[in-house]
């Protein structure tokens, strides 16, 4: 099946298609090659864009990080819509959503719960705390001490949290969608590699292409108010079985080797002081098989590996401290990677469609 261009250039308008709101929307199916993505994701996708405008690779990826059951982090600026995509998603797919806005005074209490007397009975009963839920919104996660960020790392690893010695079993799915602000440091506590290799990838939204944000604001006039409401469209348990679908996605020894490669050369890279770990290797596994399966292949290919291996990646290097100074992006030397790595040339198998006949 041929997956066409991601590009952002393809998006038109298309008249008489709208979102509820009486206004021509951007062609979601063009800019993001919806045509080709199975049925179910292509829908959680198309809603959430009425919502997120113009951010369609950007939602693919949150949504392969969902079907790796995996946590995202987000290093962007300030109004790009983070709070609301991750919202917008726990809303398409019927999953309990809660938001912590991370402080400095922020406990490990106030995160995971706490048991607290019942003056009525006179015994202890436990409160839980915002991370029982499906996904968790870590807003500004580098604004706590690292006592309190240490909080999310069993249930980020284990899916469990323990109380008072007690180890209570989180709902699945179980997601984290943190952020962080790239230009504000000031009163920071940074994430300790340990924690930020937790994160199965980090994305960015950017801003808005200028007909982009003129679409926010036609959207914004006929709706009447400021917020948008987001159907469901998929329930928690079809999620859940994706998950599953995923898992059964079938991976070359070829493919695996190329993965290795360029998990390795991320170590002896000149510019690299600490490479990627075999956390790395699995999390760009998981990403590209569910990328092979959106798009209607249950075998993995060398560019799903290409599509996933930047975001993957680009949090879990440590540049020499020369390359910093240079201003050298981790962005770059893993595309600087991915285009000195020999492709492996890997048949094509007949796959069984579990995409929508077009």
């Amino acid at each position: 099946m041929k997956v066409v261009s991601q590009s952002a250039s393809a998006m038109q308008k298309r008249e008489g298609a709208d979102q509820g709101d009486g206004k021509p929307r951007l062609l979601v199916e063009e800019a993001v090659g919806l045509s080709t993505i199975g049925e179910q994701p292509s829908k959680i996708i198309s809603e959430v864009s009425r919502a997120i405008i113009g951010k369609e690779k950007v939602l693919e990826n949150i949504l392969l990080a969902f079907l790796s059951n995996g946590h995202v982090l987000f290093e962007d600026l300030p109004g790009l819509a983070k709070t609301l995509a991750a919202r917008s998603f726990a809303s398409s797919v019927g999953c309990q959503f809660k938001r912590i806005q991370f402080t400095s005074d922020l406990l490990p209490a106030d995160i995971t719960g706490s048991y607290v007397i019942n003056r009525g009975t006179g015994s202890f009963e436990l409160r839980k705390g915002p991370i029982f839920t499906n996904i968790l919104l870590a807003d500004e996660i580098n604004r706590a001490p690292p006592r309190t960020q240490s909080a999310l790392l069993e249930a980020m690893q284990e899916r469990q949290v323990t109380i008072e010695n007690e180890s209570l079993v989180l709902d699945e799915p179980f997601i984290v969608l943190a952020t962080q602000n790239p230009i504000e440091y000031e009163g920071t506590y940074p994430l300790p590699e340990a924690q930020l290799d937790r994160f199965i990838m980090k994305i960015s939204m950017g801003y808005p292409k200028p007909f982009e944000e003129k679409e926010i604001l036609e959207r914004r006039a006929n709706r009447g108010k400021d917020e948008v409401q987001i159907n469901q469209v998929v329930s928690k348990s079809e999620i859940l079985e994706m998950q599953k679908a995923t898992e059964r996605v079938y991976v070359d020894s070829e493919i695996e080797q190329y993965i290795v490669q360029i998990v390795t050369k991320t170590r002896e890279h000149k510019a690299v002081e600490v490479g990627a770990s075999p956390r790395g290797s699995l999390a760009i596994l998981k990403l590209s098989r569910a990328h092979a399966w959106i798009y209607g292949r249950d075998y993995v290919v060398p560019d799903d590996i290409k599509s996933v291996a930047v975001e993957a990646l680009s949090h879990r290097l440590i540049l020499t401290a020369d390359s910093w100074v240079r201003g050298l992006k981790t962005n770059t030397v893993v595309e600087d990677i991915l285009a000195n790595t020999p492709v492996p040339k890997v048949p094509e198998r007949k796959t069984e469609a579990n995409t929508t006949k077009q």
